[in-house]
This record gives C-alpha cells, structure tokens and sequence, in this order.
C-alpha cells in the first residue's frame, strides 16, 4: 500500500541515508514532496541514491561519531535547501556479540554512534530551528524493540536504543515550547544489510520462526508513521514512542 503525504517546504536531514531504512526514509519523503539530505559517511552511495531521487535531494558526507561532522552535515543541508525543519537520527550499528566476548571498543563505538550520535543529531537540529524561528519543528529518531526486551547478544546496542528513547522524551519536554516535536520509532526485525547475514543462519531462522506471524517484517511497514510523524499532522504528538513490529514483540 502506497502511502502519501504532502510534506511541501520540509528540508529533512536524514543520518545513515547510505542503505537500508535510511535510504528508503529518503526515498519515501522525497516522493512525498520534501527535500532530503541524505547524511553518512559512504558519499558514492549517497551519491547515486541522490541522483536516483533526483533535484530534492542532495549527498551530505557525515560521521555521527563526530560532533564537527554533524555541524559541517547541517551547514551543507542549509545551503542546498535552507534551514533544516526535519530531523530523523537514523545511523545506527549493531555492536553485536555476547557480552563476556565483546570489546570495550566495541561497546565504546556502538553507544556513541548509537546514543550520541543520535543525541548530538537531534540537538544540532534544534538549536538550529530554534534559532531561526522555527515553530513546525520534526525530530524522528529511530530506536528499536530491543530497547524494551532482553536481547542477549544485543546487550550495548539494546543499552543504545533504549538511551535513545528516553532522550527523546527528555528532548520533547525541554523543546516543546519551541515548538519542536521530538519522538521515536521502535521497528521491529526488518531485513537489511545490518542483520541480513544472522537471518540466513539457522539460529536466525529459528528467532523468525518464534515470531507469532513468523515473518520479518517489510521496510515498508514503518513508511506511514514516519510520514505522519514528519508532517504537520502531528502537532500534538511529542514524546511518543511508535512500536512498529509486525506483533514480534507479544
């Protein structure tokens, strides 16, 4: 099912916009009218999917592990659309393994492009609408059902996705006056190239299996909540956290 929106004189700025969701978050708010700078540090992919989508979209190089390169990630949005209105905090890694096995490196990296990155992303962006004047402000910051389930040998990332919902809610009340919406998406297990090799194992293939639909779910299925959440029919929504998991979760 098509979903549409009318996200006209949106300038959205979306991290980790090199693959998987982040390129179909692209995708899909561009082909409903809005202007996207697609954030990352892979620049020929950003590239292509650019030129894919066309003259509203514009190949923004960024790390969210650093703070500079989200600030020269904003500069480069504004001067290709102008203020960015739009925020979705998308760049994510998995940091998987199990606990006793897993690096303090590796658990150093995951929370900060997980949880600062996505902290840093969402603050940048609002001390820029706020200083313009903004008062139609969307932040969107995409955590995960694991924030709210044990996942064993997701314990850092699962730690990172649940910061990331409680920032946001802390995010929505000190920013609400300003008029900026701050909330998140909690997709469920979506194939994409972070979780596509697990999926093909057998121990993948029996976590799909206990699914109560034993499926993963389709990219699409986050498409009409993000939509909602970008557009202007979400005023009244802030501090809100959208489980969207195809029942996985129950």
């Amino acid at each position: 099912m098509t979903v549409s929106v009318d996200l006209s004189g949106r300038n959205a700025l979306i991290t980790g916009a090199s693959s998987g969701l982040g390129s179909r978050f692209g995708r899909i708010l561009a082909a409903n009218g809005a202007n996207v700078a697609l954030g990352a540090r892979r620049k020929d992919r950003l590239e292509a999917l650019a030129k894919e989508i066309g003259p509203n979209a514009a190949a923004i190089a960024m790390d969210v592990g650093s703070e500079d390169d989200i600030i020269a990630g904003y500069e480069a949005a504004e001067q290709a659309f102008g203020t960015v209105n739009t925020v979705i905090a998308n760049a994510g890694i998995d940091g998987a393994g199990m606990a006793t096995e897993t690096s303090e490196e590796e658990i150093g990296r995951t929370l900060s492009i997980n949880l600062k990155g996505a902290i840093l992303t969402a603050r940048e962006g609002a001390k820029r609408m706020i200083s313009a004047g903004v008062k139609d402000g969307r932040i969107v910051m995409i955590a995960s059902i694991t924030a709210f389930e044990p996942s064993p040998g997701l314990v850092a990332y699962s730690a990172s996705k649940a910061g990331v919902v409680q920032a946001a809610r802390s995010m929505a009340k000190e920013w609400a006056r300003a008029g900026i919406c701050v909330n998140t998406i909690s997709p469920g297990y979506i194939r994409t190239a972070i979780n596509d090799a697990w999926f093909e194992t057998e121990q993948g293939q029996k976590q799909i299996r206990r699914f109560p639909k034993r499926r993963l779910m389709g990219e699409q299925g986050l498409d009409g909540p993000l939509l909602f959440l970008c557009s202007d029919a979400s005023e009244f929504v802030t501090g809100a956290d959208f489980v969207l998991d195809d029942g996985q979760s129950l």
